[in-house]
């Protein structure tokens, strides 16, 4: 059962919602950008500059939150996000490298 702000445990992760939060560009690319950067490192939403509305954002951000790729932490009037990689990597193994070192197709 996810956690009070909806994060699922790594036994809760399926390959399915994974694959499907990934099959998203821009979701794609929040968890792209998070894999690249140090581990731990936590941003925010806005920090990735994408050209889309609040809204659409934070919808983006609850599905890779409740697929488990992410771990979203309240920050006063915003909240960052960091990359659960080691529990992506025990459920998952290879996926955060792949998606690191390819990017997303146009």
């Amino acid at each position: 059962m996810p956690d009070a702000e909806g994060h699922p445990a790594p036994a809760e992760m399926t390959l399915r919602t994974v694959l499907a939060a990934l099959a998203d560009p821009l979701r794609y690319e929040v968890v792209r950008a998070l894999a690249r950067d140090a581990d731990g490192a936590a941003r925010t939403c806005a920090s990735f500059g994408f050209p889309v509305s609040k809204s659409t954002l934070s919808h983006h951000f609850r599905v890779l939150r409740e697929s488990g790729l992410i771990r979203q932490v309240d920050r006063g009037n915003s909240r960052a996000a960091t990359l659960r990689r080691d529990e992506i990597d025990a459920r998952f193994p290879g996926l955060v490298q792949l998606v690191r070192d390819n990017p997303a197709v146009p």
